[in-house]
């Protein structure tokens, strides 16, 4: 079966276009450069023997080899594991207007190295949260309005982390450390412990750990170990008896109520933050104090030390009584000798010192005599 196909007729106003060879350009040759992503495409198929359909599947490989890479944040060690974390369905149903609540390492997926945590993992971390959770990859596949909530979260906590001021305000009341220290050790746990030395370390050990990522000072003398010289534990109390720590408490201000513009609000929220950021300022370094008063009082090593140097005395004078060498007896009657010339040298001298002022008073008195003679001859003689 065959088909034919007829053309509609002209319409009866239509003309024959007029040529436009008139007004055409005049053919002029040019030199074209061998340059530019054609020619070097060009290039490519020639020197490889490809075909246009084999050249682009070439450069689609690449592409996604290269996507793959970016997307992973290859690094060697460290993407080990980098943003990897598993979501809880609470973390994905966070809401970015809270943000301040928000654990940013936990949504970044970097819960097992929080204040650790490198800038180079923190941004291989948002990478791959971006890329899993980009509102673009979303679309379509939820009806939800909430779509890129969670994506908001992962945005501000890479701001945070990534601002050097902000991240050490957020590291200064990390929720994760704050809840550590809610449940800092105290004198009734180590009760019938006293003999149990590796108890005392286990324990009190990673709390001075967590609390010296907060020193000016490095480095930042540990516990140490039950055998620690009296040297090496008087220094750690001097360290952290006069510990100088950067913590701050900016992160947890009162923001301005939105929408205000009165200075007086402004005003009375910065007093308000000032006096807060103070008050918890003082608090840290009571509670930092207390807890170096508590190691103190429960260090095995004072104990042992203080045993030590009791038993140094004894045998000291175990050993002095009675013993004593010709060298310790000469030295004492040198000494004895030495004092008793003293004594007569100064005895003499305030003999002396005696007759000059007996002799001093004496002559006053003469010549007060005289003086009292001339007087009274000077009266009879008027």
């Amino acid at each position: 079966m065959s088909y034919s196909t007829v053309l509609p007729a002209f319409p009866k106003n239509w003309t024959e276009p007029v040529s436009p060879a008139k007004s055409a350009s005049p053919v002029v040759q040019r030199k074209l450069l061998p340059a530019g992503a054609a020619y070097l495409a060009h290039v490519k198929r020639t020197i490889n023997n490809l075909s246009f359909e084999e050249y682009d599947t070439q450069v689609e490989e690449e592409q996604k080899r290269q996507d793959a890479l970016n997307a992973e944040g290859l690094n060697g060690e460290d993407d080990l594991g980098v943003g990897d974390e598993e979501e809880s369905p609470e973390l994905l149903l966070l809401d970015p207007k809270e943000w301040k609540k928000q654990d940013h390492y936990q949504v970044l997926g970097l819960s097992h190295l929080r204040y650790k945590a490198t800038q180079e993992q923190i941004k291989i971390a948002h990478r791959k949260k971006v890329l899993k959770h980009h509102p673009d990859k979303k679309a379509g596949v939820s009806h939800s309005t909430n779509d890129d909530a969670f994506f908001k979260c992962i945005q501000k906590a890479f701001d945070v982390l990534t601002h050097p001021e902000k991240r050490r305000q957020f590291d200064s009341v990390d929720p994760y450390y704050l809840a550590l220290e809610e449940d800092t050790p105290t004198a009734s746990d180590f009760k019938g412990k006293d003999k149990d030395h590796d108890f005392f370390f286990d324990i009190m050990g990673p709390v001075f750990e967590r609390e010296a990522r907060f020193s000016r000072k490095t480095p930042v003398p540990m516990l140490g170990s039950y055998e620690d010289s009296k040297e090496v534990v008087e220094g750690f109390y001097d360290f952290w008896y006069n510990f100088d720590s950067w913590r701050s408490f900016e992160y947890l201000d009162k923001e301005v109520n939105e929408g205000s513009d009165s200075r007086d609000d402004k005003r009375y929220t910065e007093k308000k933050n000032k006096s807060e950021r103070a008050r918890r300022k003082k608090e840290d370094t009571a509670r930092l104090r207390n807890l170096v008063d508590l190691t103190l009082n429960l260090d095995p090593r004072i104990k042992r030390i203080k045993q030590e140097e009791k038993e140094a005395r004894e045998a000291k004078k175990k050993n002095k009584g009675g013993n004593v060498t010709a060298e310790s007896k000469a030295r004492a009657e040198e000494e004895k000798r030495k004092a008793e010339e003293e004594a007569k040298r100064k005895e003499e001298e305030e003999k002396i010192a005696r007759a000059d002022a007996k002799k001093a008073k004496a002559a006053a008195a003469n010549a007060a005599k005289k003086a009292r003679r001339a007087q009274r001859a000077a009266e009879a003689a008027s």
